[in-house]
């Protein structure tokens, strides 16, 4: 339950929705925060494509330390390079 309602949080403490920051926030939420926003921009919308993949890394790269802790942030970034994440393929 403190997974979820933490991956809102902000490693900055600017977030929702109790203004957690850095290792208030449970660490498994940190994990989530990360891979929710992957999701978010790596998944075509209803209301735009889904964006490219460097352009992502890009992304979350520039919000480690602000609303990512940059310790995941270190370590998405090799799995990234290394295609161990990638998006989902549709399901039909």
């Amino acid at each position: 339950r403190q997974i979820i309602r933490g991956h809102h949080e902000r490693f900055d403490g600017t977030g929702y929705p109790d203004g957690l920051r850095q290792e208030e926030i449970p660490f498994l939420a940190r994990i989530l925060s990360v891979a929710d926003a992957y999701d978010a921009m790596a998944s075509d919308r209803a209301y735009r494509k889904r964006m490219e993949q460097d352009l992502i890394l890009n992304i979350i790269e520039g919000g480690a330390g602000t609303q990512f802790d940059p310790q995941v942030v270190e370590v998405f970034r090799p799995l990234h390079r290394d295609h161990q994440i990638a998006p989902q393929a549709p399901v039909d």
